[in-house]
């Protein structure tokens, strides 16, 4: 294993990019093996909170306890998705880019400060091609039933189908399949990706989990500094129905996102003005994703923030005894790796792509990708 704690660089100029993107509706076939839980929907934020104090309970496990049995649930759903490619033309070299809870796709392309914040344009600049999509039930794409329905498998499958089409050019607006097929994501993006590794090995040439590690026992400060209340309670969300969830205010974006002194004040607005709900269904089936051996035997590349709160703690360098870091205790999960490489963002926080560290994460993604051969020419 290999390990770097990467202090961000004082520079703050984005790379100029000339990409060329399109906004996609693609329908996928999915399936999926979900929980039948013995559980209401919560009807009002009370309920919310009895849901979510239940849930963090330390030495509890509310989702067995709940859980009746397991029950297929397919259907075909339209994903909304955009592409970006190099003003030149598309690369055989795509990274598909998959985001977490409390955000949409555009947390890869953030339109903050002129696009400083965007992960796409780095990418792009890089020669790679971009296929970032909002996660089935979220945002623009398809919604669903928020408990039986919208759950972390169905998400996973979701992941598959799209990584199908694009290797193979069976996505309509896009010219071309691609060679390399790399697999990005943040937090739950991350554990879909992990999932999606560990189910299919052979679907990915390279993964890059950021905001991640399997330490589950730090969900609990999540769960609880998120402050969640009904998504429909605020004005942005309210076509969603009970059991979608959205922070209750600020602090709490503030709370699980960023770290002491490294954002822009006005980043912190945005993030919570254009903030994305989180299921009843996905937070009663997300611990289950990363608990099984990963026999993917490409290279594996976690980065995440020293200050990272739900999967840290806040301080990934206050490891069990013997791991350099917390994030390091999965290079036991992935015994077949090509490469396992743990890189610490000095000072930063759980929202990686939102902090005055954002362009020392985005050049550890591209270059560990070029370096393992996954990379443009």
């Amino acid at each position: 294993m290999r390990y770097s704690i990467v202090a961000a660089s004082s520079l703050f100029a984005a790379i100029a990019s000339a990409k060329n993107c399109q906004d996609l509706t693609i329908p996928v076939d999915v399936s999926a093996r979900n929980g039948v839980f013995n559980l209401a929907t919560p009807a009002n934020n009370i309920d919310v909170t009895n849901f979510i104090l239940n849930l963090s309970q330390q030495g509890a496990n509310y989702t067995q306890e709940v859980l009746r049995k397991y029950a297929t649930v397919s259907g075909n759903y339209n994903i909304a998705a955009t592409y970006c490619e190099p003003d030149n033309g598309p690369s055989e070299h795509v990274q598909v880019l998959t985001h977490g809870i409390g955000f949409d796709r555009a947390y890869w392309d953030l339109p903050f400060h002129k696009g400083n914040y965007s992960y796409v344009n780095d990418a792009v600049a890089a020669g790679y091609s971009t296929f970032a999509w909002d996660r089935l039930g979220i945002a623009e794409s398809e919604h669903g039933d928020p408990l039986s329905e919208i759950q972390a498998l169905l998400e996973v499958d979701a992941l598959r189908a799209l990584t199908v089409a694009l290797r193979a050019g069976d996505v309509e607006g896009i010219s071309s399949g691609f060679d390399v097929v790399t697999h990005v994501g943040h937090s739950f993006g991350s554990q879909h990706t992990y999932a999606l590794t560990a189910m299919y090995p052979d679907i990915s040439d390279g993964i890059t989990l950021t905001g991640f590690s399997q330490n589950g026992s730090f969900a609990g400060f999540f769960l609880i500094g998120g402050n969640f209340i009904q998504a429909n309670t605020v004005a942005a969300l309210s076509e969603y129905p009970d059991g979608y969830f959205a922070a209750g205010d600020k602090s709490a974006a503030h709370t699980n996102f960023f770290a002491p002194g490294q954002f822009d004040p006005a980043i912190l607005k945005y993030a919570f003005k254009n903030g994305q709900p989180v299921t009843v269904g996905e937070l009663l089936t997300f611990g289950g994703e990363t608990g099984s051996v990963n026999n993917f035997a490409g290279p594996v590349h976690i980065v995440t923030g020293e200050r990272d709160v739900p999967y840290c703690g806040g301080n990934c360098l206050a490891p069990p005894t013997g791991l350099p870091n917390i994030p390091s205790s999965s290079e036991t999960f992935f015994p077949n790796a090509e490469d396992f490489t743990v890189t610490i963002i000095a000072d930063a926080g759980h929202g990686l792509n939102l902090e005055y560290s954002h362009p020392t994460t985005y050049s550890s993604i591209i270059d560990y990708l070029a370096q393992h051969g996954l990379g443009p020419n």
